[in-house]
Parts: structure tokens; C-alpha cells; sequence
């Protein structure tokens, strides 16, 4: 017996906003959770030595305090060697970095090494936050274009293209709801690495639907007289195993070898990336193609009809 995944779209749908919801919620009541990367604010990495005593996370925080710097975030790298931190906060005066400095290497560590010291100014965050959105804008509307392209040969090729952005848009906002719950939980900010997994799930997540759009195209003239849900559905089946062995083997099991394995530097970046592609494996199957069932059948026309006939 086929699988029947199209009947149930609208389980899928609600499943997603379950998903997107919660961090919605989270970023409307506390604003999205932005690292020293967008909103400013310095970065001091700093290498403990062997012989060294090292703080704990709260001990810097609280030193930072202690100076009037707030909004503070510490991330260990530990070997059997030395341990790295990288601190982030808001902009550090010199004198306020040179007294942090100094406290780190009486009361801890006389051979401490300051590794890197920068500071992010507004315009420079603002640049990197624009160029984001823009990197986004400029790949929607290449998808848009090359898939309305290269199915030229069907009915309504704009629409895949259409319907692969706002599937692309679900899998940007399940990442950001999951980052967002991921502040509220662990502490999690929205920093460089953070983006650079976004921009990653878009371009794996385009790639996904465009391979199950290209086996809709395929079955399309072949399957010309069966209704047009009933080819979606023979696509989607034809292209799960694929899709969902080339995510695990490829991509999965590697990012989960990095999240546990790589070091906490590398450790949100690798849950985050995992997550996103998760999604966009997800989104393919159960939200692209569904959406464009339900662009085809135009569907909105009855939402409404079948409420007002269920309360008379």
C-alpha cells in the first residue's frame, strides 16, 4: 500500500507551526538575541596556562560586572595542554580592559596570554546584518529565476520556484525559533557562526526541493492523465530514500560527530546547522510539494466554505 503523505499536509503544516511558533513568541516578548557581531561590543580571547588555575564561566561574568560591563558570554576550549576562552560583552574601555586583564592574571593565572582583542563597532555590525539579508534576497531571487528556467517545459513553472522560497522561508524560521528557545534554555546568541549556519541550511535546503520538483517534472508527461496530487505523491514516495540517506550519510552523522566531539566553540554552530538541515530534509518532502498541491488546487477557495458548512 502507497504511502498517502499528501493527504496528511495539513498535519505537516501545523506540525511546522508547533515548530515556529514557540520562538516566535520567545523573540517577540525579548528581541532576537543578537551577539556583539550585530549589535557591537568586544571579543577578548584568552589562553590559560597548564600551571594556571582557570575561572569558571560565573567568575568572569561576575568580574566583568564588577567593572560595569554587562551582557557578558564565555565559551571554553579546553586540551590537556591549556584552556582558550572567548569572551564576549558590550564595548570595553582600555581601562576596563587592561583591569579585567590584570584581576585574570593575579587572582588566576600570572602566565595568562591575551590571544586576540577586537572591537565591533554599530555601522560595522549594521554592514554585516545587510549584507545577510541581501545574500538572502539576491539567492530567493536566483531560485525563483533558475527553477521558473529549467521547467520551462510544464505547466505553471513559476510556481515551483514560488513554492521552493517558501519553503526556503520555513526552514529560516524554524532556525530562528530554534535559536531563540536555544537563548532561553542554554544561553544561546545569534553571532557570525550562527548566520553562517543559516546561509548553509538555505543552500542545502534549495537543493532538496529542487530534487523533488525534478522528479515531479519527470513524472508529469509520463503520468499526464492522473490527477495532479496523485503525481506529487508518486514523486515525493520515488524521492524519500534518496533524500533522507543523502541528508544522514553526507551531512548528519557528521554534524553530530562535531556537536559532541568539536569543542564548545564549534558545539551551538553544529546543534543549529543539524537542526536547519533536519528541517530542510523535512520541508522538501512535506511542505514544498504539499504547498504546491495546494497552490494547484487553490485550495484557500474552500477553507472558509468547509467552516461556515460545519457550524450551520
Amino acid at each position: 500500500m502507497k504511502l498517502n503523505i499528501l493527504g496528511k499536509r495539513y498535519w505537516f503544516f501545523l506540525l511546522s507551526l508547533a515548530l515556529i511558533v514557540p520562538g516566535m513568541i520567545i523573540i517577540a516578548m525579548n528581541g532576537l538575541p543578537l551577539s556583539i557581531d550585530f549589535t557591537g561590543g568586544s571579543m577578548v580571547e584568552v589562553q590559560f596556562s597548564a600551571a594556571g588555575k582557570v575561572p569558571q564561566m560565573a567568575e568572569i561574568i561576575d568580574l566583568y560586572s564588577e567593572n560595569g560591563v554587562a551582557d557578558t558570554q564565555v565559551q571554553f576550549s579546553t586540551s590537556d595542554q591549556n584552556a582558550i576562552a572567548v569572551i564576549k560583552s558590550s564595548s570595553l574601555t582600555q581601562e576596563q580592559h587592561s583591569a579585567i586583564l590584570g584581576k585574570l592574571r593575579s587572582d588566576y593565572d600570572s602566565g595568562l596570554v591575551e590571544r586576540k582583542f577586537d572591537t565591533v563597532g554599530p555601522s560595522i555590525s549594521q554592514s554585516v546584518t545587510n549584507r545577510a539579508l541581501l545574500a538572502i534576497g539576491v539567492a530567493a531571487l536566483a531560485v525563483i529565476i533558475y527553477i521558473t528556467f529549467a521547467f520551462r517545459g510544464i505547466p505553471h513553472a513559476f510556481r515551483y520556484g514560488v513554492c521552493a522560497i517558501i519553503a526556503m522561508l520555513h526552514d529560516i524560521l524554524i532556525v530562528v525559533s530554534f535559536g531563540a528557545i536555544g537563548s532561553k534554555l542554554f544561553g544561546w546568541q545569534m553571532d557570525s557562526l550562527y548566520l553562517t549556519a543559516l546561509l548553509t541550511v538555505i543552500g542545502f535546503s534549495t537543493q532538496d526541493k529542487i530534487v523533488v520538483f525534478d522528479r515531479i517534472r519527470e513524472n508529469s508527461p509520463i503520468l499526464r492523465r492522473v490527477p495532479f496530487e496523485k503525481i506529487v505523491n508518486h514523486s515525493i514516495i520515488q524521492s524519500l530514500q534518496r533524500s533522507i540517506n543523502t541528508q544522514l550519510m553526507t551531512s548528519e552523522f557528521l554534524l553530530l560527530s562535531l556537536a559532541f566531539f568539536g569543542g564548545d566553540s564549534l558545539r551551538e554552530m553544529c546543534i543549529i546547522l543539524w537542526f536547519g538541515l533536519m528541517s530542510g530534509t523535512y520541508s522538501s518532502i512535506f511542505i514544498a510539494a504539499p504547498i504546491l498541491v495546494v497552490w494547484e488546487n487553490k485550495e484557500w477557495k474552500t477553507w472558509f466554505r468547509k467552516a461556515k458548512t460545519t457550524q450551520a
